[in-house]
């Protein structure tokens, strides 16, 4: 057989289909640990940057290497996940997660947080991209958009709880208090998923790992219009959600003087109205189809980027003219992520880890970005975050407006690719 042939793909031993509502709460979960990693501890960015005396730039280190880790961890992971099977990486990823948060609990300075920070970054892209994988192992990509709408409620709820969950820990305990959360929280995934998920890969693929087929899977999926339509759109939504938590603990606090309570509370109500714009993405998705929920989610998107902007140039510069805006946006966020997510994996069937993969690694490298230039940008005004998310809205749209107009219809690409 020459070098990089694709041998035929290898049945696993037969395993029991898990229920619906185990599907549910597996993404629920593993999603749920990607805001939760990055939300829990943004009210306690402030106090690590004045006990380890720590820089602008280190202390949003802690984020964009975090994310540069998850990003580069989904393009090894996912095609592991594709050769081995979810459930060994998932079960690998979250130990790891485990003794990281460990590790960034005891981090005597900056550097050695940045250090572990990125071994969780690699761990949470376990967890990830394997429950995006399990959504094309188990349903077709409308059906799975719908799910994974669900996943993503819970999802939701996470994120809801997270940042005002931190703002009560940190006040109360410190910011290393706050690794001791997720601690526990991967914990307790880990022993849901051992106990309650079985194995969902329907064909492991022994060649996914080889240099040879892997490079040629990366170059065909990236090279798909329909792929290039949803992870552009993932990318841009979510560039403007997280240039929203990289900065906002600094801009509530430090510059508008909320304490870390309130602004736990000023970003739940973001994760409110992304909570309602993943049930909007159900309703819609059953009256709409995919490209209509889409272009019905970015109104809101565009609505509430521009009038952040629109609002803080015309010197309006406190707590409610951010957090109304953001609403808007999260809303929209809400709708894009399941239909976007989905359907860049959906043209994939046989290739559901890498795919997810590498549409994971677009949209880490996209928040990587935000957040080293946020490290150099912020100046002790509101300036450089509302106008940020006004311009990442306007490039959303955009995109759901042309690209996924185009290109957005995962089963027609499905078939075709078959």
């Amino acid at each position: 057989m020459p070098e990089n042939a694709v041998p035929p793909a290898t049945l696993p031993a037969p395993v029991a289909r898990p229920s619906p509502a185990v599907v549910v709460w597996a993404l629920a979960v593993c999603l749920g640990l990607q805001p939760l990693t990055t939300d829990l501890y943004l009210p306690a960015l402030p106090g690590i940057k004045a006990e380890l005396g720590a820089s602008m730039s280190g202390v949003q280190l802690t984020l964009s290497a975090l994310l540069l880790a998850f990003g580069f961890g989904q393009l090894l992971l996912g095609p592991l996940a594709d050769r081995i099977g979810r459930r060994p990486v998932l079960i690998g990823g979250l130990l790891g997660y485990a003794v990281s948060a460990i590790g960034c609990l005891l981090a005597p300075g900056i550097e050695a947080l940045v250090a572990w920070r990125v071994l969780q970054g690699l761990c949470m892209a376990a967890a990830v991209v394997c429950a995006r994988a399990m959504v094309r192992d188990l349903f077709v990509p409308r059906d799975g958009m719908r799910v994974l709408s669900q996943g993503l409620s819970g999802l939701g709820v996470i994120a809801l709880s997270s940042p005002l969950l931190g703002g009560l820990v940190v006040t109360a305990f410190g910011w290393r208090a706050a690794f001791v959360v997720l601690w526990l929280f991967a914990v307790a995934t880990l022993a849901f998923i051992v106990l309650a998920l079985p194995e969902t890969i329907p064909r492991k693929n022994p060649a996914a790992t080889r240099p040879g087929p892997l490079l040629a899977a990366y170059g065909r999926i990236a090279r798909d219009p329909t792929f290039l339509a949803f992870a552009s759109l993932t990318t841009a939504t979510y560039a403007g959600l997280f240039t929203f938590l990289a900065a906002s603990s600094f801009v509530f606090i430090e510059v508008l003087g909320l304490s870390r309570v309130a602004y736990g509370l000023a970003v739940a109500s973001s994760s409110v109205a992304y909570l309602g714009g993943t049930f909007a993405c159900r309703h819609w998705l059953a009256r709409h189809g995919v490209r209509g929920t889409v272009k019905r989610g970015s109104v809101f998107t565009l609505a509430g980027g521009l009038s952040m902007a629109g609002l803080a140039l015309a010197g309006v510069h406190s707590a409610w003219a951010i957090v109304l805006p953001q609403a808007l946006f999260a809303f929209g966020h809400g709708i894009h992520q399941p239909c976007g997510q989905a359907g860049a994996v959906g043209p994939f069937p046989q290739e559901a880890g890498t795919a997810a993969a590498l549409n994971g690694f677009v949209l880490a490298m996209g928040a990587f970005g935000v957040g080293a230039w946020l490290g150099v940008a912020l100046d002790g005004t509101v300036m450089p975050m509302t106008l940020a998310v006004g311009f990442w809205a306007l490039v959303t749209t955009l995109i759901a407006w042309t690209l996924v107009q185009r290109h957005g219809d995962p089963a027609a690409a499905a078939a075709s690719v078959g």
